[in-house]
Formats: structure tokens, C-alpha cells, sequence
């Protein structure tokens, strides 16, 4: 089967117009798919056999459709089965909600519907709800955002098309000097200066955090344990807060006077502790950056 040669996974989103395609378009793009919004039906197929024969590059595309002909419906339900017939077997996503709910949120960005041509709003949300039924009636699966926010939809979308990599929160532990000043894209700032600094000790000045002998210097001075425990219970917290949210990517800064010494050792700790404790149920993935390591 195509799929099983390529490793390429298809996902074709679509549905009634301000039911949320927008937002399912960019959680699939957080979680790794290549996405493409409002591509002519006929070239959903060349869309795809591309991103077969890109030899690994993309193994995730997802399609965004959205209604401006009503040629729509039976060009793109030709283009599924023919999808089907090659062996890629798209997930259809058809997203829908009930006509007071569209009609607030068309009315709440001042927009007409695509097909209410003269008429009313509501007119086109029916001849609309009309045309995508037998798309509905084909869809893998049907989610009804009415009583959706945006967060439980992005859970949902995740749920459904993300890996259990992709739905993790990426973690950068980022080390820096103060006298550098802070990092900009920091979303947490946590200063270990109140920790004694190995640059004062003759030995360990010119050696970093990176080095064994600084690490266990640092990790040995009294309150270093406590404060690590206690920040990573507080980063399970947060991070999963986060992944409430729908943040999926977290930047924490640690910083002590030139980024030399007592961060990095830190930094490096924490991330160690960060990555060890993922049962599953954290869900990080951990990476390390020492920003002013060597300007010394």
C-alpha cells in the first residue's frame, strides 16, 4: 500500500464554516503535520504524492478545506476515495456546530457567510449544513465545537492526530549570566546566585558547570537539593497547566552571575531530573542551551 511504502500519514479537515477549521489547522502544524489550507480539490492528490516522494521530509500532511463552489462536496469526496483506492486511507475530520453558535461568532468578526450571496446568514449556514452531509455521513470523525473552547478543541484534535512525541511540552533549560542581561524569550526566570560561587574557589575558576568537579561543588552547597526537588514538583505543575492550555513549548531560564558556573551545573541537573521522571504522564521532552557559556 502507498502508505506503507511512503510513511506518509493524510488528514483532510473540513466542515461548516467557522466551526473551528482554522484552529484545527494550527494544532495539527503544532503537532507535526504538514499543512496546507484551502488547496484546490484536484490537487489534493499531486499535493500528497509529493510529500510521498520527499523520502522522509514529510510523513504527515493534512489538507484544509473550506466551501467556495458547490462543486466542492463531490470534488473532494472524489478525491478522498480516490486517496483511498491508492492506499494513503486520509482521516477525514469534519468539524460542525449548531446554527446559533455560527451565527454568533460569524457576527462577533463582522464577516457574511460564503454562501449567503444576498440573503440572510443563517440562509447560508443551511445551504451550507445542506451540501457537506454526505461528507459528514463519510467522516472518520465529527467533532461538535458548540460548547468547545479553543483549548478543549486543540485537546481533542490532539488526541486524535497527535503522537505521543508531538504532544509533549518541549523544554529548553537555558543557562545565562546576568551580566549578559536576561534572555527575552524566557517564560520562567529562576536566579541560583544565592548559591556560593565556585569562581572564587582558585581550582574551579577556570573549569564550567560542565565539568564534574564544579557540578559536585554546586550540588554539595547547602539548599542546592532543596531547591531542585522543589522546582521540578513546581515545572510538573506548571507544564501541566500548560499542556492545558495548549502551550507546547517552554523556555526555563536559570541564571547566575556569568553564566559560567553555577547555571550550567544547574541547568544541566534540572534536565537530567526533568527527563529521568517522564513516566508518560509528564510528557517533556528536554533539551539544554548554555547561552553565555565561553564569553567570559
Amino acid at each position: 500500500m502507498a502508505e506503507e511504502q511512503s510513511g506518509i500519514e493524510v488528514a483532510v479537515v473540513t466542515g461548516l464554516s467557522g466551526a473551528g477549521r482554522s484552529t484545527a489547522a494550527k494544532c495539527l502544524e503544532d503537532l507535526g503535520w504538514f499543512v496546507v489550507d484551502n488547496l484546490p480539490p484536484e490537487l489534493i492528490s499531486t499535493m500528497v504524492e509529493l510529500g510521498a516522494r520527499a523520502r522522509g521530509a514529510i510523513t504527515r500532511v493534512a489538507v484544509v478545506m473550506d466551501m467556495r463552489s458547490r462543486a466542492f462536496t463531490d470534488d473532494l469526496a472524489s478525491v478522498i476515495k480516490d486517496l483511498d483506492a491508492s492506499g494513503y486511507k486520509p482521516k477525514v475530520l469534519f468539524l460542525e456546530a449548531t446554527d446559533a453558535v455560527l451565527i454568533r461568532r460569524f457576527e462577533g468578526v463582522r464577516r457574511s457567510h460564503p454562501l449567503q450571496g444576498d440573503g440572510r446568514l443563517a440562509d447560508g449556514i443551511e445551504i451550507e449544513r445542506q451540501l457537506l452531509t454526505p461528507l459528514r455521513e463519510e467522516a472518520d470523525l465529527v467533532l461538535d465545537t458548540t460548547g468547545l473552547s479553543v483549548h478543549q478543541l486543540r485537546a481533542k484534535i490532539e488526541d486524535a492526530f497527535g503522537s505521543e512525541s508531538s504532544a509533549r511540552t518541549r523544554v529548553t533549560v537555558l543557562s545565562f549570566g546576568y551580566k549578559y542581561g536576561l534572555p527575552m524569550d524566557a517564560d520562567l526566570v529562576m536566579d541560583v546566585r544565592f548559591l556560593p560561587n565556585p569562581f572564587w574557589i582558585p581550582e574551579l575558576r577556570d573549569l564550567t558547570g560542565l565539568d564534574g568537579e564544579v557540578s559536585n561543588y554546586v550540588m554539595g552547597q547547602e539548599g542546592a537539593e532543596e531547591f531542585l526537588r522543589r522546582y521540578e514538583e513546581l515545572l510538573h505543575l506548571v507544564g501541566a497547566g500548560y499542556r492545558r492550555e495548549g502551550k507546547r513549548y517552554l523556555t526555563l531560564a536559570i541564571g547566575c552571575t556569568g553564566g559560567k558556573h553555577r547555571s550550567v551545573a544547574i541547568s544541566e541537573e534540572l534536565a537530567r531530573r526533568l527527563t529521568a521522571s517522564d513516566n508518560g504522564k509528564n510528557a517533556m521532552a528536554v533539551k539544554v542551551v548554555h547561552r553565555d557559556l565561553g564569553r567570559e
